[in-house]
């Protein structure tokens, strides 16, 4: 039986990364690509030989050529600009504009019936472009966005509580940026509500750091930004498809009727099985929550907006 069969554009930090966690996982046969002339192949050629010791099943390869892509099953789009002290995603918008588009046009040509999983920021507008250049059905367009922000809430919950990660839920929606928006409400520590757990001030303490979470570690770094996380909730969507598990994930999805979104790409709760997006769940929001989702959702069309003025 064939193999999936993944390709990761953008052979840097996130990149490699996500085809790490990828092979790790045995998703399928690994393609790492990227314009650097040796970078991909270097790196694949490392990671390859990292087999017999970790125990990967199959094929890592790297190549400069996207006909080496030809037969993708699923993509994760990494390539674009890292941000650096000072900036926000949203300053990368035009130059990352004209990378992502002309991936996704070659990943199309090699790959038409390809799942697209968009990381390079601002991902929400990112994941539009995707979609405007691709002509492809926006089931199989999905932003990552909500898994890493979430990943990060849960992360900071506990260590504020003094528990497992993994007895942590939490779910952060709308766009990838200042203005996405917690949900404080919709949380939990082993079922038990947020609120019942931790004090208002430390909540709000764990909202505003996860707001802030990539750029605290784009000051730290300094040279660069955050990619183990970013790869690893890239690789648990792609898992969640590819292995048809019907996971709900807040991911960077095309909701028109839903949410009242009107045709945008925005992080929301989806189920990610084969063939990309099986659905849109809806949250019941309270008049708070609702109010910051809009305002995040407004925020994401004027990036779409910019991005259209763009014209790429």
């Amino acid at each position: 039986m064939a193999h999936p069969k993944i390709t990761v554009v953008g052979a840097g930090n996130v990149g490699a990364t996500c085809a790490l966690w990828a092979a790790a996982r045995n998703l399928g046969d690994v393609v790492l690509v990227d314009v650097v002339p040796g970078l991909a192949e270097g790196k694949a050629l490392d990671l390859a030989q990292a087999a017999p010791i970790a125990g990967f099943s199959h094929k890592i390869t790297g190549s400069a050529d996207y006909a080496a892509t030809a037969g993708s099953d699923l993509a994760i789009v990494t390539a674009g600009l890292a941000r650096k002290p000072g900036m926000s995603r949203d300053d990368l918008l035009a130059r990352n504009a004209e990378i992502v588009a002309g991936a996704v046009r070659q990943l199309v040509k090699a790959s038409p019936q390809v799942i697209l999983i968009i990381v390079s920021n601002p991902v929400d507008a990112m994941t539009a472009l995707a979609h405007k250049v691709s002509g492809l059905p926006p089931r199989r367009i999905v932003g990552m966005a909500g898994v890493l922000d979430s990943a990060r809430m849960r992360s900071f919950v506990a260590m504020e509580a003094g528990v497992s990660p993994k007895d942590v839920q939490a779910y952060v929606l709308g766009g990838h940026g200042d203005s996405m928006v917690p949900l404080v409400r919709h949380s939990s520590i082993g079922g038990v509500p947020l609120t019942e757990r931790l004090p208002k001030a430390t909540l709000e303490r764990i909202v505003e750091r996860t707001r802030n979470g990539g750029a605290e570690i784009v000051a730290l770094l300094k040279t660069g930004s955050a990619f183990y996380a970013p790869a690893a909730a890239a690789v648990e969507m792609a898992q969640a498809i590819l292995r048809d598990e019907g996971r709900v994930l807040p991911c960077a999805a095309y909701c028109d009727a839903e949410y009242g979104v009107g045709g945008y790409f925005v992080g929301v709760p989806v189920r990610l099985g084969a063939g990309g997006v099986l659905g849109v769940l809806e949250f019941d929001l309270d008049a708070e929550e609702r109010a910051a989702f809009d305002r995040s959702v407004q925020h994401v069309k004027g990036l779409v907006k910019k991005l259209d003025a763009l014209n790429v």
